[in-house]
C-alpha cells in the first residue's frame, strides 16, 4: 500500500508543477464548458447529498422505532450526519466559486 502511495505520487508531481493559467485567459468556449459542466456538478452533488440524507434519516427513523430508549443518542449522531453530509455540498460549491 506504501508503495502505491509513493508511484502515485511520483506521477503526479509534474502536474502540480505547471503553471496555472486564470480562465480568463483561455479561449471564451473552455470558459462556457466550464461553467455549464460546473452547474451540472453541482445538481448531481446536491441530489447526491439528498439522497444520503434522506437514507440517514430513514435509518434512524427506523433505529428509534426499534429502541426508543436510544432516540436521544441516534438523535445526536443524526444531527452530525447530516452536517457531514450537507458540507459536501458546501465544499463543492466553495470549489465551482474558486475555480471560476
Amino acid at each position: 500500500m506504501l508503495f502505491l502511495a509513493g508511484m502515485l505520487l511520483l506521477i503526479v508531481a509534474p502536474a502540480f508543477a505547471q503553471e496555472e493559467k486564470p480562465l480568463k485567459e483561455t479561449d471564451p468556449r473552455v470558459a462556457i464548458w466550464a461553467m455549464i459542466l460546473s452547474a451540472a456538478v453541482m445538481g448531481l452533488v446536491s441530489c447526491l447529498c439528498a439522497w444520503a440524507q434522506s437514507s440517514a434519516l430513514a435509518s434512524a427513523c427506523e433505529g428509534m422505532a426499534r429502541n426508543p430508549s436510544a432516540a436521544g443518542d441516534i438523535r445526536g449522531i443524526l444531527i452530525i450526519g447530516l452536517v457531514l453530509i450537507e458540507s459536501l455540498a458546501l465544499y463543492s460549491l466553495v470549489v465551482i466559486f474558486i475555480k471560476i
